[in-house]
């Protein structure tokens, strides 16, 4: 498993009339944890789109628990649980200050071929840098 924590601080701009935070912007909070996750093992999007392979959104889920507010400063604990091979799974959970769980979800990003438009299984780079974090998980 693969897991990284990172801290955003809500906007006004994110939040509705009630000074929460709009439900939308989940999603946002989302690709951050997944970006810089990604950035911690060494890889990037940029990366991965100039070698030919693009990942699309497949499906994301959403549970809201509590609100955040304005000027939040939230812990986005972001974790793949299973290697990657044509999908990516990015499970995430997110608290406030008190460590309080505000809203848990979960993205899967399928891997795709810029060429052709079609699915494919996750390019070797990815299996490389993933692999050593599930090798003694089917033990």
């Amino acid at each position: 498993m693969v897991t990284t924590e990172t801290f955003v601080r809500v906007r006004y701009s994110e939040t509705d009339q009630m000074g929460v935070v709009y439900y939308g912007n989940y999603a946002q909070y989302y690709e951050v944890g997944r970006v810089e996750l990604l950035r911690e093992l060494g890889m990037s999007y940029r990366a991965l789109e100039e070698s030919g392979t693009m990942l699309p959104v497949l499906q994301l889920e959403c549970k809201y628990i509590r609100p955040a507010r304005y000027d939040d400063r939230l812990k986005v604990v972001t974790k793949i649980t299973e290697l990657p091979n044509t999908r990516i799974r990015f499970e995430h959970e997110i608290y406030n200050e008190e460590e309080v769980l505000l809203n848990v979800g979960s993205v899967t990003l399928v891997f795709v071929n810029m060429e052709t438009n079609r699915p494919q299984k996750a390019p070797q780079s990815v299996i490389d840098i993933f692999s050593p974090y599930f090798i003694n998980e089917s033990e």
